[in-house]
């Protein structure tokens, strides 16, 4: 067991002022009524209008600064944990800083990208750093814009929605429970292509893919991710609890990616866990790719239905095709 004295000191969350209904976009994209809540089961997402990724992430990041108390000048270090950059160049974590008007605090942002696992890796790799004293109090923001959606592929585009999360770390006190008892991060490069967006990167120049839209175009082959899921995830969470010397019995609450209702819903049939030990803010939210971990790990706490000293376990899958898990108790 790798036990590292890491607490999450506070959370914080925002979300576009543009709310659209299943209803809305199945008359938009010409669907039968009832069409996305059969297939995805996401009732209600929002979308940005006005607001950027830093933008958002700037809010959840003031949300989670007064709720600890604390301000900007407080913090030794900003990660953006977010699938999708505002722009190629600077990261994200440099837009949110000038966002929060801390534009001389020399205070170090920089991006940790692991596509819809961002935060999940983000908050494993910080939390060592943290143990070791490099930092005291560190902001963690993932906040994401779902750009490239392929509004031809149905059953991809309903699935998404925008929006921010943010999580204050720092070290717990001796007299204190709080810690990391396990971290897994596993990847399956043969499910790398199931997931991708061509465009954006060095390997092809813009020039090649000028007025070609499908290279920036978001691609997947879900059923490809679904049965590539299965079959990993649950010897994977064995391993994950098997390193915390826990059984799932000891978890109070699951904290999933939410990728779909239908594939939490294969989860915790797979996994044989209670409905109420696992925290479910698709419906109302969408998928939100990075934020979604950290956007329903705000949601339990607010809600009330994790409290300090409570085992949990943040669980999720990536393009790549990775997985990852921690148990800590809150």
């Amino acid at each position: 067991m790798n036990i590292r004295k890491i607490k999450i000191l506070s959370t914080g969350k925002y979300l576009p002022k543009k709310q659209v209904t299943a209803k809305e976009l199945e008359f938009s994209l010409g669907l039968d009524p009832g069409w996305i809540e059969k297939k995805s089961g996401v009732l209600v997402r929002h979308f940005v209008e006005d607001e950027t990724a830093s933008v958002m992430g700037a809010y959840a990041a003031k949300n989670a600064l007064e709720a600890a108390g604390l301000s900007f000048k407080d913090i030794d270090c900003l990660i953006c944990t977010s699938g999708i950059p505002e722009q190629a160049i600077p990261c994200t974590a440099a837009l949110i800083q000038e966002q929060l008007g801390a534009l001389d605090s020399g205070i170090p942002a920089f991006d940790i990208n692991s596509t819809c696992l961002s935060f999940i890796v983000g908050l494993d790799t910080i939390s060592y750093l943290i143990q070791a004293g490099r930092y005291q109090r560190v902001l963690i923001i993932a906040t994401e814009v779902a750009t490239g959606l392929n509004w031809e592929d149905k059953e991809s585009c309903t699935l998404f929605g925008d929006g921010a999360a943010a999580a204050i770390i720092a070290k717990s006190d001796e007299q204190e429970d709080c810690k990391i008892l396990s971290a897994r991060i596993e990847t399956y490069s043969r499910g790398a292509h199931f997931t991708e967006c061509k465009g954006g990167g060095n390997k092809h120049h813009p020039k090649d893919y000028a007025g070609n839209l499908d290279y920036f175009l978001f691609k997947m082959d879900g059923k490809a991710v679904y049965r590539l899921a299965s079959e990993i995830t649950p010897d994977f969470v064995q391993r994950l609890l098997q390193d915390a010397g826990l059984k799932m019995a000891d978890i109070k609450m699951v904290i999933p990616h939410q990728a779909s209702l239908m594939a939490i819903r294969l989860m915790r049939k797979q996994l044989d866990i209670p409905e109420e030990k696992v925290m479910v803010i698709a419906h109302n939210h969408g998928n939100t790719i990075a934020a979604s971990v950290p956007m329903a790990l705000h949601e339990s706490i607010v809600q009330g239905k994790i409290q300090r000293g409570d085992r949990i376990m943040l669980l999720g899958t990536s393009a790549g095709f990775s997985i990852g898990g921690i148990i800590l108790e809150y």
